[in-house]
This record gives C-alpha cells, sequence and structure tokens, in this order.
C-alpha cells in the first residue's frame, strides 16, 4: 500500500526503526499500560453491575424497567461525553506523548468514582441526585473516551510487530477483567451484605474501590516509558496532529473505524452489560444466579481473547473480523431468543459464552487493526475519535434500546437490530486492507 493510499504523512520515514526491547521490558510495558486499562473499566461497569441496586435511590418512581430505562438512559449520556474525551485526549497524546494522557485519564476516572460513592439520592436533595450522577458519569465518559484510543495505541505500540495481534488483545482482556473485577465485587457483597444493607448503601462500595484503585494507578502510570512510534515521530518533527487531518487525510480508516466499531460495540453491549438486566428481567433468573452466569460466561471471554490475537498475527486481522460479524449477523437471533425462553442455569451460560466467544473475533483485533490504518502523529486521534463517535452512538444505547423494544413488547426486535448492524460491519470488513501485512506502525 502506498502512501497516497494510506495517507501517511512523508515526514514519518520508514528508515526510524526503535530500539529493541526485551521480551521482559515488553511485558513491563503492555502489564504497565493494562493495569490502568482495567481500573478505568472496573469503574466504568461497576455502574451497570450496580445499577440493578442503586437505580430506585435516583429514579424512585415507576416499577423495575422504568427504573433501569431511566439508569440505561444516564448510561448512554455518559457516553455522549466520550467522543469528547476520545477527541481532546487523542490530540493530548499525539502532541503530549501516550503516557501523559494516560496517567490524565486515570485521574478523570478516580474523580467521577468518589463522586458517586458520596453522592446523596434522590430522598435527600431531590432532582439534584440524577443530575449529580449524570455529571459524575460525564466525566467518567471523557476519561474513558480518552482511555481507549491512548491504551489501545500505547499497547499496539509497545508490542512485537510479529505479535502484535496477541499482545494488543490484552487491551481487551484488561477491559474484560475490569468488568469482571466489577462483577466480583458485585458477588462478594451479595455473599457477605445483607440484602437490606446492599440495597440501602453498599452499592456505594464499588465506587470506593475504584477511586483508590485508580490513585494507585496514577502513581503506576507516571513510571511507564514512552513508546518508541511516539519518540521517533517527535524526533523526525512530524507535523501536529490535527482533527480535520483524519477527515482530509485519512477519511477511508476513520469510516470504517466507525462501522468496525458500531457492530462490535453494540455486539459487546449487549451480550455482557445489558446481559445481566435480560437473564433477570426477561429470563427470569434471581440477580444472584445473573451475576453468576455473566461473570462465569466473562472469564470464558477473557481467555479466549489472546487466542484469538494469535490467530488474527498468522490468519490475519480480516479472518478474525469477519468471523465474528458473520457468525454473529447469523447466530445472535436464535441465541437470544434461546436464552429468554430457558431456565437453566447451566444453558444459560453456554450460550452467553457463545455469543462472546464469537464476540471474541473483534474485541481481540479492535486495538492493533486501528492503530495500524495510522501514523504515529496522528494515531492516538485516529483511533479514538471514530470509535468513541460510535461507541457512544451504538454500543453507549445498546441497553435503552433493548429496554424500550421490551416496553413495547417487540423484545425480539432488538436481537434483529444487532444482527443488521453486524451484518453492516461484516461488509466493511470485506473492503479493509489487511493490516496484519501493511501496517503504519514502522517500529518494532
Amino acid at each position: 500500500m502506498t502512501a497516497t493510499e494510506t495517507g501517511a504523512d512523508s515526514q514519518v520515514p520508514e528508515a526510524i526503526v526503535a530500539p529493541n526491547l526485551t521480551p521482559l521490558a515488553r511485558l513491563k510495558a503492555i502489564l504497565g499500560g493494562s493495569a490502568g486499562n482495567l481500573v478505568e473499566w472496573y469503574d466504568w461497569f461497576a455502574y451497570s453491575s450496580f445499577a440493578l441496586y442503586f437505580a430506585k435511590h435516583f429514579f424512585p418512581e415507576g416499577d423495575q424497567t422504568a427504573q433501569l430505562l431511566q439508569a440505561a438512559a444516564v448510561f448512554a449520556l455518559g457516553f455522549l461525553a466520550r467522543p469528547a474525551g476520545a477527541w481532546l485526549m487523542g490530540l493530548y497524546a499525539d502532541r503530549a506523548g501516550r503516557r501523559t494522557a494516560l496517567s490524565l485519564s486515570v485521574a478523570m476516572m478516580c474523580l467521577g468514582s468518589f463522586a458517586i460513592a458520596i453522592l446523596p439520592d434522590y430522598s435527600t436533595i431531590g432532582r439534584a441526585a440524577p443530575i449529580g450522577l449524570l455529571i459524575a458519569r460525564l466525566v467518567q465518559g471523557l476519561s474513558v473516551g480518552g482511555e481507549y484510543g491512548a491504551s489501545a495505541t500505547y499497547m499496539t505500540e509497545m508490542a512485537s510487530r510479529n505479535r502484535r495481534g496477541f499482545w494488543s488483545s490484552f487491551q481487551f482482556v484488561t477491559l474484560i477483567l475490569g468488568q469482571l473485577t466489577a462483577l466480583v465485587v458485585l458477588i462478594v457483597l451479595q455473599k457477605f451484605m445483607p440484602k437490606e444493607a446492599l440495597e440501602a448503601w453498599g452499592w456505594r462500595i464499588p465506587f470506593a474501590i475504584g477511586g483508590v484503585l485508580a490513585v494507585v494507578v496514577f502513581w503506576i502510570r507516571s513510571g511507564l516509558e514512552e513508546s518508541a512510534s511516539y519518540t521517533a515521530a517527535q524526533a523526525a518533527g512530524a507535523e501536529r496532529a490535527r482533527t480535520m487531518m483524519l477527515f482530509l487525510h485519512f477519511p477511508r480508516q476513520t469510516w470504517m473505524i466507525f462501522g468496525l466499531t458500531a457492530g462490535g460495540s453494540l455486539a459487546f453491549y449487549a451480550y455482557t452489560t445489558y446481559m445481566q438486566k435480560f437473564l433477570v428481567n426477561t429470563a427470569g433468573f434471581s440477580k444472584d444466579a445473573s451475576t453468576a452466569i455473566s461473570a462465569a460466561s466473562l472469564v470464558v471471554y477473557m481467555f479466549a481473547l489472546p487466542l484469538f490475537g494469535w490467530i488474527s498475527d498468522h490468519l490475519g486481522r480480516k479472518t478474525t473480523l469477519a468471523f465474528t460479524f458473520g457468525l454473529g449477523a447469523l447466530m445472535t437471533y436464535p441465541i437470544m431468543t434461546a436464552i429468554s425462553g430457558t431456565t437453566d442455569a447451566f444453558l444459560a451460560f453456554a450460550l452467553v459464552s457463545a455469543l462472546l466467544v464469537i464476540l471474541t473475533g473483534y474485541s481481540s483485533v479492535s486495538a492493533v487493526t486501528k492503530a495500524e490504518l495510522f501514523p504515529a502523529h496522528v494515531r492516538a486521534l485516529g483511533v479514538a475519535l471514530p470509535y468513541a463517535t460510535a461507541n457512544a452512538v451504538f454500543g453507549g444505547t445498546a441497553e435503552y434500546v433493548a429496554l424500550w423494544f421490551k416496553q413495547q413488547q417487540m423484545e425480539s426486535g432488538f436481537y434483529i437490530y444487532v444482527a443488521v448492524v453486524m451484518a453492516v460491519a461484516l461488509v466493511i470488513t470485506l473492503l479493509l486492507p489487511d493490516t496484519r501485512r501493511e501496517s503504519l506502525i514502522l517500529e518494532d
């Protein structure tokens, strides 16, 4: 692929090669970058995991579905801040460095988590309570929006050329580990705390834990090594990142990332965060059983991610992406229908796990595919902005749309919606270049 075809800037020459990292140094960088990613996503998903308990404290009117619908609306509105966070932090990461941006994003998540932990409920401050909850989520949305681009870029740049799929898959491994940690905290609280206490005030505990962990990770991230790709681009005097670069120089790549993210994010939130409510509100499982099924299926998902990342290093990113979007378009409707009608917890676990294994083909290469499409001087912004925008439009509204379909007594319409968006992403996948062979990450 030529520089004209990719939009690569000639100011970043192929002759610039980073010094080789030892396996231990590379592992340290990957783990150091991913530690913050874990905490970011733990804090983000704690909201969804504990919504079943705190929704009535901020939205006391209506039945459980109505309360969850309002909590899901705040969850969706939090996503609106993610494109802004991705835009600002993407520019910041490309100009000031990946490490600096990563430290700032986790500091913002810390602020949002502590705010939710101490926020008075509706009975104390009235309508100011849901407004305060929304503001805290908007701060967290800015943080997570900025985190994804910086984290995906940093981890991909620190991975070796022949193992980029494998190592960058840990970006999603830590995302899932963060979600799983939130569920484990929920399971522990369900087991050892009286139900009345958990519903009254215990739901605040995970947000306090997240704030403390973010402080620790802020300290860890301040000691990370900067990536060689960023350092080389700066040394070569590469042009400063600007927002319009994406649309003037990289329009095809930008819209491809938007389309792939639309299918991947919608499926992800349908199969994970919404699934916990789906198991309770539709399939009829208890809250405890729903949490256990969700946690167990996430373990399967987490261990499958490096495997699919490794496969992408040998067969290409397009192969794993086509697996996800092709099979997802075909199987979402029948599997979601089967889950809605089962009362067997083991069968529900198997069906949810099947959906997540299908999704793994996208999740494992999400970071590396996007990063390989852009040169270093605009990479963080190019990865973050179209991803966060599509994630807000499709991922952030997944729960709300699903609950709306249920409220209209057309729940199967949501399954069709997910399948159609994944089918569109499949078409985009077929038009995607083979980034494994034509990567714009020049350093190894």
